[in-house]
């Protein structure tokens, strides 16, 4: 029964979905099991670069199966169009490929339209959301009065509790002093949606419990990252969701007795998109140097939202927290190629707080805020290392940084990216 987790063991944009990609090609499926279309999965393969937000990153391997898990809040506007686009691109998305859970909740225009009425409101102190009505669609769920996919067999039933709900949501943007919404347009417009999606649905606890009792590999694949996690994240900074392992469990209805590995994804430094503190972020002409121009796909640059990341040094502190909050049996470090020609690299080993060396990760924000880290700094290489494929090719400094991330982590390092590319990886660490 080999469930595998791969997560994101930072703030998100680690590099999970072409990690996923890589990995699928063991798996007979692949399962999303939290967040929404606030997540933004690139997958490389040749000169053909696919954008993922709803959609598994398995999808490109055409003899695995694609579930979109119960954890998943789903808008069909978005999710159609990512079908659409996978197809012109000769993907197959038919129902025998990808399937979407009865249980995963709908995000409707309103929820989008929620989610900026809220941000607009903070001002200020804005969590800087994705505005993609993730959180709204959430609070609904744990209020009990979300719509489930399951709706989509039954559109007319469909219909009129999208009508209601619609309704509803516009007495509270009429309070926010926001444009109304129309009900009746909008619940047909779903309607229309139940259509198309309804030969999709499947009860997907039975069918992935199944799957794993015959000895089937499930690979579960993580949206965003620990330090996001509703509970183990910089709330309230965070997502409205679960991306830890604990969420897995939870957002596909698997027991954690199924587990087999939990492999937690970081990049060879630190990024974080939105609001928040942030103890190693850089700035000026070498936070540039990290970040990229945005002229490549790979330059941090949101995938969803196209907004430049923050960006630092990599910071151990938090990476031990991931380990620990995910029960992490491995790593895969991603982006090593990005440091290549800086003369030294400088690594966070632990934060100082009050005059007192502190070994974690406060879980308040205004302690972390007060944090300062404790860096020890490496020698750099100069060589290009895109063509790396074993440890061995290679740089000295470039093994004993990854060695020294994994010494101090406490969990291997089993991969490395050294590129965008889906060959792009050293292996046999």
């Amino acid at each position: 029964m080999p469930l595998d987790i791969v997560l994101g063991s930072q703030w998100g944009d680690e590099g999970k979905g072409r990690i996923v990609d890589l990995l699928a090609a063991g798996a007979h499926i692949v399962a999303r099991y939290s967040g929404g279309d606030n997540a933004g999965h690139t997958v490389t393969i040749g000169d053909d670069i696919f954008r993922l937000h709803l959609v598994p990153s398995g999808i490109i391997h055409p003899d695995v199966t694609c579930v979109i898990g119960n954890g998943v809040v789903v808008n069909p506007a978005v999710l159609l169009r990512e079908m659409d686009s996978l197809a012109a691109k000769g993907v197959d998305v038919s129902p025998d490929h990808l399937k979407l859970s009865k249980q995963a909740h709908l995000i409707t225009p309103a929820h989008v339209a929620l989610d900026g009425a809220q941000e607009r409101r903070r001002g200020q102190e804005a969590i800087g959301t994705t505005l993609r009505g993730i959180g709204p669609a959430y609070r609904d769920k744990a209020a009990r009065k979300g719509l489930r996919a399951q709706l989509f067999a039954e559109p007319e039933t469909l219909a009129d509790a999208v009508h209601e709900h619609v309704a509803e949501c516009n007495e509270l943007l009429d309070l926010y002093g926001e444009p109304l919404l129309d009900a009746a347009a909008i619940a047909a417009e779903f309607a229309g949606y139940a259509r198309r999606l309804a030969p999709y649905l499947v009860e997907s606890t039975p069918f992935l419990n199944k799957a794993l009792e015959e000895g089937q590999t499930v690979l579960a694949e993580g949206a965003q990252g620990t330090l996001l996690d509703l509970d183990h994240g910089t709330y309230p900074f965070v997502t409205s969701s679960y991306p830890t392992a604990g969420g897995a469990l939870i957002g596909l209805g698997i027991g954690p007795g199924a587990v087999r590995r939990v492999v937690g994804a970081a990049k060879a430094f630190t990024t974080r998109v939105g609001g928040g503190p942030f103890p190693c972020e850089l700035s000026g002409e070498l936070a540039g140097r990290l970040r990229g121009t945005g002229e490549h796909p790979w330059d941090e640059f949101g995938t969803t939202t196209g907004r430049p990341r923050r960006v630092g040094w990599l910071d151990l502190t938090i990476l031990r927290h991931a380990r620990r909050v995910n029960g992490l049996t491995e790593m895969v470090l991603t982006k090593l190629d990005i440091l290549s020609g800086l003369p030294e690299l400088a690594v966070c080993v632990g934060y100082e707080l009050d005059g007192q060396r502190i070994d974690y990760f406060p879980s308040d924000v205004a302690t972390l805020s007060r944090v300062r880290p404790l860096y020890e700094t490496l020698p750099g290489w100069e060589e290009d290392v895109t063509n790396a494929r074993r440890p061995a090719d290679l740089p000295e400094n470039a093994r004993r940084y990854v060695e020294f991330v994994a010494r101090n982590v406490g969990v291997p390092i089993r991969l490395v990216s050294v590129g965008p590319a889906r060959e792009q990886i050293v292996e046999g660490w």
